[in-house]
């Protein structure tokens, strides 16, 4: 049974890419078929985690969305530019990043209901075991739809008031559409911190179940998005973090 996930933050700068990206290589490597969607069609970057240059995206989403192509024309099989030992597939759905057809998408914007004929054309044309969809942050249309048709929603959120309190909105909402399974992962925890104090305060405010707590790690921003984490640093506490979210997303 395929299964759609979503990754979200309430707000920029918790590492949801990173953590889209990194998820779609942990469950390659155990041999999935996976296919991830950047829907961040205002800030698109996931694509340079994967290593896909601009002159090798033949279309984009924004094709899709305009009716230029089919969706599964949009997507590129990245496999082999993450490295490693990737047993399964990884096929990458990237948001143009020429600044003519963000501005067009934002100012003249599309039919939100073409991308849930999508991701399910997605799943189905590509025989995917897993679609992840790296969100736009705050909650939008397309946002809400994200989540309303997701088997699994992960919240990203760092130890930070304002993410506290806005991230209280997006837990609500999911709770709210009933989203099957719903898990946290705390991101960018400072060493002083207690890990285990960060969890419990976490999984008692938002009453769910909390995956992984994630340190603020320097080979991470040594790393600068150049590169997947876990299939650089295979033994590192933040891909061992990022292994538990992964067998929960499984089961």
């Amino acid at each position: 049974m395929s299964k759609i996930i979503s990754i979200h933050s309430f707000r920029g700068g918790t590492g949801k890419s990173n953590t889209t990206a990194n998820l779609s290589a942990l469950l390659a490597m155990d041999g999935a078929r996976v296919g991830v969607v950047d829907t961040d069609i205002a800030s698109p970057g996931i694509h340079v985690l994967f290593n896909l240059e601009e002159t090798e995206m033949s279309h984009s989403l924004n094709d899709y969305l305009w009716g230029k192509c089919a969706i599964e024309e949009t997507a590129h099989d990245v496999t082999n530019l993450v490295g490693g030992e990737i047993k399964g597939k990884i096929f990458l759905i990237p948001s143009s990043i020429k600044a003519g057809e963000i501005a067009r998408i934002l100012r003249e914007g599309y039919d939100v209901g073409l991308l849930n004929d999508g991701f399910h054309d997605l799943v189905e044309k590509l025989e995917l075991d897993y679609l992840l969809i790296d969100t736009h942050p705050g909650l939008n249309e397309e946002t809400l739809l994200s989540i309303a048709i997701s088997d699994a929603l992960v919240i990203i959120l760092r130890p930070d008031s304002q993410d506290y309190q806005g991230t209280a909105v997006t837990v609500d909402v999911a709770k709210k559409l009933e989203v099957p399974k719903m898990l946290m992962l705390v991101n960018k925890v400072p060493s002083q911190f207690n890990t285990n104090d960060v969890r419990t305060r976490v999984e008692q405010t938002y009453e769910a179940t909390v995956a992984a707590v994630i340190p603020h790690s320097d080979e991470m921003m040594t790393l600068a998005s150049s590169g997947i984490f876990s299939v650089r640093y295979p033994n590192h506490m933040v891909t061992q973090e990022l292994k538990k979210l992964t067998t929960l997303l499984k089961s």
